[in-house]
């Protein structure tokens, strides 16, 4: 899986989307052999009321999936996404934008019957996103790394989904920390909050305590003062040898 793709589809899953990416769409043109079209680079879909539940924890404190301000998902509305995630610029393929491939998509989520695919379609491409007969949002949205000229869909920068993401996993730490995890950016973005923590806690092992430093610096100086005074006796000792030589040399003679 692309980069790019694998970090967006974490920033939807922690957002409470369930996610597809990289969707073959596969048509059959009038030459009559079945070719791919176009992948898709993510589909993804949330239920309104989506969840984390801790076990062990009380009901009053399971937190809800507040998603993302950027992403405007709906707060009471089943939302259904259909992703182009880019490292450039934040736009949708022409291929993505065909109606035939946009109507597959829809079937794929089973949102609608044929006949208001088609209307959804339509409003889709005109205004980037769609209401289904039963309440539900369908929607258009580019994630990239900059942006180019008018859209008529939302577009995300990537930037934004990365700081989202490392947030995320710098807040909810205390749990994330017990957590094995499968998605390989937020597995990723864990092992790193891991090595950071642990090289702190070194670090603050490791730095001098100014208690220590003192005593330290009383031995050392004890020390110099021990050796200073085994030096005065070295050397008095030496001279009063050498009289003692002299002295003897004189009675010989």
């Amino acid at each position: 899986m692309d980069s790019a793709v694998a970090l967006v589809e974490t920033y939807l899953r922690l957002n409470g989307y369930f996610t597809v990416t990289e969707f073959p769409v596969v048509e059959l043109p009038e030459a009559g052999e079945y070719r791919t079209a176009t992948d898709l680079d993510i589909l993804a879909f949330r239920f309104p009321a989506a969840r984390r539940v801790v076990p062990g924890e009380g009901e009053s404190e399971r937190a809800v999936f507040l998603p993302d301000a950027a992403l405007g998902a709906p707060s009471d509305q089943v939302d259904m996404i259909v992703g182009e995630v880019k490292e450039s610029t934040a736009e949708f393929n022409p291929a993505g934008m065909r109606k035939e491939i946009l109507g597959a998509v829809l079937a794929r989520f089973g949102c609608c019957p044929p006949p208001e695919a088609t209307r959804l379609v339509r409003s889709l491409l005109a205004e980037g996103r769609a209401k289904t007969t039963h309440g539900h949002d369908v929607r258009l949205v580019a994630f990239g790394g900059k942006f180019g000229g008018h859209a008529p869909y939302l577009r995300i920068p990537l930037a934004h989904v990365v700081r989202f993401v490392s947030d995320y996993v710098r807040q909810h730490w205390a749990l994330l920390r017990h957590v094995q995890a499968k998605d390989p950016t937020l597995g990723f973005l864990i092992l790193l909050e891991k090595l950071g923590s642990a090289s702190h806690a070194r670090g603050a092992r490791e730095e001098p305590d100014a208690t220590d430093e003192g005593s330290r610096n009383e031995q050392e100086r004890e020390q110099g003062d021990e050796e200073g005074r085994f030096q005065s006796v070295e050397g008095a000792e030496k001279e009063a040898h050498g009289t003692a030589i002299g002295e003897s040399s004189a009675g010989d003679r």
